[in-house]
C-alpha cells in the first residue's frame, strides 16, 4: 500500500466499513479494493483524505461505478473539505451513493486556530443552509466558518436521503476505529464549547488553498468626547484616524476579491500616536523653514535692487 494512500475495509454480515485517508492521485489503490467489497452497504470513510488531484477523480468515479455493478451501495461518511469541494466541483463524484456526513472547517481570527466539525446531512435542513455555530477551544468564542455558505453547501440541493440511518449508525459506531481524541460532532446545528473536539489540520478546499490565513483588523482605540482619548489609551489625531480607516477599507476590498486573484493579505496597524516631544520638534522645523524663506526674499530684493 503506498505511502501517500490508506485504506483498510472490516465487514460485518453485509456491511462494509472502508477507511480511506491521505491522497488520492494517480498512484491511488482504489481498484485493488474492488473484489475486498462485496453487495451490500459500503460505509466509505473519507474523513482522512487531505487531498486528490483530477487523476483521483476519474479512478474515484470509475472505483464507485465498479462498486455499484456489481450491487454494492455507497454511503459517503465524514467526508473532509477536499471530498466536499470535489462533491460541488464533479456532477457524478458521489455516483449512485449518498453522503451521510461532512466535515465544516472553521477559523477562529483571535486565536489563529483551525477545527472541523462533523455534520449529519440529515440535520442540516432545507436551504439556504447555514453552518452551524462552533465555539474555539481557545477562547470559547464563535468561530468563523472558513469558507463561502453558498458554494460550500451546494451539494446539499441534490443530497438523497438515506435508508436506515440508526441501522447504519450502529454499524459505523461498531467498525470505525477508535481514536484517543474525539472529533468535533455538532448536534442538532450546534456544539457545545468543544471541550471534546479535535482540532485538526487545514485541509485542501478551493478556498483554503487559495486565501491563506484572513486579515486580522485591529479594534479601534477608544476616544473620549471632544476628540480626548480615554485615560490610559494613546490619543489619536484625525489624520491618524482617517489613515486608519483607509486601511480598513483596502482589506475590505481585497477580501471581496475572488479566491487566488492575490497573495496573502498584510496585517493591519492602528498608527500609534505621536509623542509629545515630537511638537518642539514641529515648532523649530517651522521656524528653520521660516528663516530660510526670509534669507531667500532679502537675497532676492538686494539682487533686483542693483
Amino acid at each position: 500500500m503506498s505511502q501517500k494512500f490508506q485504506a483498510s475495509v472490516q465487514q460485518r454480515g453485509d456491511v462494509s466499513y472502508v477507511k480511506l485517508g491521505g491522497v488520492i492521485d494517480e498512484d491511488n489503490e482504489l481498484s485493488d479494493l474492488v473484489d475486498k467489497i462485496p453487495a451490500g452497504t459500503a460505509l466509505i470513510d473519507v474523513g482522512e483524505i487531505e487531498r486528490i488531484n483530477s487523476c483521483g477523480v476519474r479512478d474515484w468515479v470509475n472505483w464507485l461505478g465498479k462498486l455499484d455493478g456489481q450491487g454494492a451501495r455507497s454511503v459517503l461518511v465524514e467526508c473532509s473539505p477536499a471530498i466536499v469541494a470535489q462533491i460541488n466541483l464533479v456532477n457524478n463524484f458521489t455516483g449512485n451513493g449518498v453522503v451521510k456526513s461532512f466535515y465544516v472547517p472553521y477559523f477562529c481570527p483571535e486565536c489563529d486556530e483551525e477545527k472541523v466539525l462533523l455534520v449529519e446531512t440529515a440535520e442540516m435542513g432545507p436551504a439556504p443552509h447555514e453552518p452551524p455555530t462552533c465555539r474555539c477551544d481557545e477562547c470559547d468564542l464563535v468561530m468563523d466558518f472558513d469558507d463561502m455558505p453558498d458554494s460550500y453547501f451546494a451539494f446539499l440541493s441534490n443530497a438523497k436521503k438515506i435508508a436506515e440511518p440508526d441501522r447504519l449508525n450502529a454499524s459505523i459506531k461498531e467498525m470505525a476505529p477508535t481514536s484517543t481524541t474525539t472529533k468535533a460532532r455538532a448536534s442538532n446545528g450546534t456544539t457545545s464549547n468543544g471541550t471534546n473536539s479535535k482540532v485538526k489540520a487545514r485541509m485542501s478546499s478551493p478556498a483554503i488553498m487559495a486565501g491563506g490565513t484572513k486579515p486580522s483588523v485591529p479594534s479601534l482605540p477608544s476616544i473620549g468626547k471632544g476628540g480626548a482619548a480615554t485615560p490610559g489609551r494613546p490619543s489619536v489625531s484625525a489624520a491618524q484616524l482617517g489613515q486608519y480607516q483607509a486601511q480598513v477599507r483596502a482589506a475590505g476590498k481585497v477580501a471581496s476579491q475572488p479566491p487566488g486573484s492575490l497573495g496573502a493579505p498584510q496585517s493591519l496597524s492602528m498608527p500609534a500616536a505621536a509623542p509629545a516631544a515630537s511638537n518642539a520638534t514641529n515648532k523649530i522645523v517651522f521656524l528653520l523653514i521660516g528663516l530660510l524663506l526670509a534669507a531667500v526674499a532679502a537675497v532676492g530684493y538686494l539682487v533686483y535692487t542693483k
